[in-house]
């Protein structure tokens, strides 16, 4: 089966437990239709490069997904639905990644140079 990333930003004032019941959904729909979510990374609340639907920052969640393309159409479309969800994106890969993703070890890589700082 195809290998696919799906990215999306949810709105700034939803609680974490929203955020992951956003990803429980996603999860769901997925998993109903014959595919497999592979991993689930919550990348947190960040700053978003410009406003979006009068949002400042949103919240990232990443899903490795391994499922048919029809699969990735019905979440496509449940998502656009989903007021909570502000933008999202599906690219297909060859393969998933490995361990945690770059912007995990970069959030890693930035706690651990604060600590530094605050050590000194």
């Amino acid at each position: 089966m195809p290998l696919y990333e799906h990215v999306f930003l949810a709105r700034q004032d939803l609680s974490q437990a929203q955020v992951d019941a956003l990803a429980a959904t996603a999860t769901e729909i997925v998993e109903t239709n014959n595919g497999k979510v592979v991993k689930t990374e919550t990348w947190g609340l960040r700053s978003l490069a410009y406003k979006i639907q009068k949002n400042r920052k949103a919240h990232f969640v990443l899903l490795d997904i391994d499922a048919p393309a029809g699969v990735v159409a019905e979440l496509e479309r449940q998502t656009a639905i989903n007021e909570d969800v502000i933008r999202f994106m599906t690219v297909r890969v060859d393969e998933h990644e490995a361990g945690p993703s770059v912007m995990m070890r970069k959030n890693d890589r930035e706690r651990t140079r604060r600590r530094e700082r605050e050590g000194e």
